[in-house]
């Protein structure tokens, strides 16, 4: 009996000691480990396969970041004359200080984007206006003089040239009506002068318009940071594909606060071709006054959907004139294109060619009227009072 004793506890301290051992060392051996309070973590170690990727969009930034140029304008200002000085009681007192004549200095700051090895660049056509000397710095560090080769006010987009010996870098044109809202974008420019600048952000919104910035607005909304300095600069995809120029923000203070817009290349593009070509941008129009049909306004028109736009003014002799069209009229279709507000006819009816006969659809007095209309050349902005 005493010699089974002494085995029973020579076993149990055996035991004991290696339940301690496999707790200590191996305690997920034990069976109910997790009840007691202990989690094991699996690390991965250094040589176990598994790597973190490279994170960020460093190779989309230094694939665009040769072709994105900072703009320097200056341009000469006449000092206007003190009214003051027309009154000849205040020149007897006070002697006369005519400035007439006088003037001043004026510098500006933008971006822009090389589009081809050519030297051709794109910009906004506020980064360029008035200037008298333009100076393009690019990222290698080399500056040329810029030459205006055309603008258009009502896109906010210009075209300038340099010429440089030696390889002119140039991005790559993506594909903004693939855009989707949320797709990460990177926005590229010289902000506040301080250098060559790269943020990140999404896409917020697409085709926004009726903002007011330009006549004809399609804009891709951003919160990637843009500030004073940006406008003309790059918006890329994660690719470092250009899918935008950017111009503008909404900020009460000049700062940016989260909402930036840029100009689909697809838009820059087309006006780009036609600068090139002929210097200019030629558009079609018929000679009228737009106004949205509001839910009211179709309701004392007693129509019953709303649908169109309403014909605000006819401009005297204008081929809308000519054509029959009134004031009161509902534009309904421009060639069977069904037109929902006053942006879609504007740019139904740009985008149509001069001399070109369109077919157009009216509602006047709730019957539908066909009217045949001669495109005309849609005048210079400053020349233009009407849409």
């Amino acid at each position: 009996m005493r010699k089974f004793w002494l085995l029973f506890a020579q076993a149990t301290t055996i035991g004991l000691a290696v339940l301690f051992i496999i707790h200590t060392l191996k305690p997920g051996l034990l069976p109910n480990a997790a009840r007691s309070g202990v989690v094991t973590l699996y690390e991965n170690t250094p040589d176990s396969g598994s790597k973190i990727p490279a994170s960020g969009f460093s190779a989309a930034a230094k694939k665009v970041m040769p072709a994105v140029v900072n703009i320097f304008t200056s341009s000469t200002v006449k000092i206007p004359n003190n009214p003051l000085m027309d009154d000849p009681n205040f020149r007897f007192f006070f002697g006369d200080q005519s400035e007439e004549g006088a003037v001043q200095k004026s510098s500006g700051l933008g971006s822009g984007v090389i589009v081809s090895h050519d030297g051709y660049i794109l910009t906004n056509h506020h980064v360029i206006e008035a200037a008298d000397q333009i100076e393009v710095a690019l990222a290698d560090g080399r500056k040329a003089k810029g030459r205006v080769i055309g603008s258009d006010p009502e896109t906010d987009i210009a075209v300038i040239k340099i010429d440089l010996p030696g390889n002119i870098p140039a991005v790559t044109f993506g594909h903004a009506e693939q855009a989707q809202v949320g797709d990460i974008v990177l926005a590229i420019g010289n902000p506040f002068d301080v250098g060559q600048t790269v943020t990140m952000g999404i896409i917020s919104a697409l085709r926004r318009s009726h903002l007011g910035l330009n006549t004809f607005e399609n804009f891709i909304q951003t919160d990637a940071a843009i500030n004073p300095g940006n406008s003309g600069g790059a918006l890329v995809d994660v690719n470092g594909n250009l899918i935008g120029i950017n111009s503008a923000i909404y900020s009460p203070n000049g700062g940016s606060l989260g909402i930036g817009f840029a100009i689909p290349i697809s838009t820059a593009k087309k006006i780009m071709e036609q600068i090139i070509q002929s210097g200019s941008v030629t558009r079609g129009w018929i000679g009228v006054a737009m106004q949205e049909l509001t839910p009211e306004l179709a309701e004392s028109f007693k129509l019953g959907e709303v649908q169109g736009v309403l014909i605000s003014e006819v401009v005297r002799n204008s081929p809308a004139d000519q054509a029959g069209i009134k004031a009161g009229d509902i534009l309904t279709t421009v060639d069977n294109k069904l037109l929902t507000d006053s942006s879609a006819m504007l740019e139904t009816i740009s985008n149509l060619q001069p001399g070109k006969v369109a077919v157009l659809k009216l509602l006047r007095n709730q019957r539908e009227v066909v009217v045949q209309v001669k495109i005309g050349k849609r005048p210079k902005p400053r020349q233009r009072p009407q849409e």
